[in-house]
């Protein structure tokens, strides 16, 4: 895993993590290849995943929160929602988070399509989301929160204490389209 920033280093040393959020941090940093060229890291992702998912996925180039999305969930022994590469589609994974917290799906509309990524904080305006394909990286973007589309929560036999909401101060640029 590489260095979080400052801001997000309370994460590093949180005891009681939600495992979803133990797996997306293993990978922080992981970015794709410039160019033509592919990381073998992200292609192996697909590979582990299996079925569809490892047939039509094929290079670093095509939006790959999804995905992210899918190998963290999978080593987290969470299900898969029905056609994982879709961001949108995670909005029917778990259940139904009102009130969303640490660990938790989150779904977003953007020009072209939809974002998915794992909550870690909030301030007023703006969600902190870790997630795979945000500036071609596993990152932690701010997010507009009048773009969210969906918040569902993974479904657990014991949850973590440490499944609630955590405030930041806002801080930094906005995304604006991840793809």
């Amino acid at each position: 895993m590489a260095k979080l920033p400052t801001t997000y280093a309370w994460l590093e040393t949180m005891a009681g993590r939600p495992r979803i959020i133990d797996e997306a941090l293993r990978l922080y940093g992981t970015r794709e290849a410039a160019g033509a060229a592919n990381n073998p890291v992200i292609l192996a992702w697909a590979k582990e995943i299996g079925g569809d998912v490892a047939k039509v996925y094929c290079a670093d180039s095509v939006p790959w929160c999804g995905l992210f999305a899918a190998i963290v969930a999978k080593r987290a022994d969470k299900p898969l929602p029905v056609a994982p590469l879709w961001a949108l589609s995670w909005a029917t994974f778990g259940v139904d988070s009102p009130t969303p917290g640490l660990g938790d799906v989150l779904t977003f509309r953007r020009p072209g399509g939809g974002h998915v990524g794992f909550y870690v904080a909030e301030d007023r305006d703006t969600f902190h989301v870790l997630g795979g394909n945000q500036s071609d990286r596993v990152g932690i973007v701010r997010i507009m929160r009048d773009r969210l589309y969906a918040a569902r929560r993974p479904a657990y036999n014991s949850q973590p204490g440490t499944v609630r909401p955590y405030r930041l101060a806002a801080a930094g640029g906005i995304s604006t389209n991840e793809a």
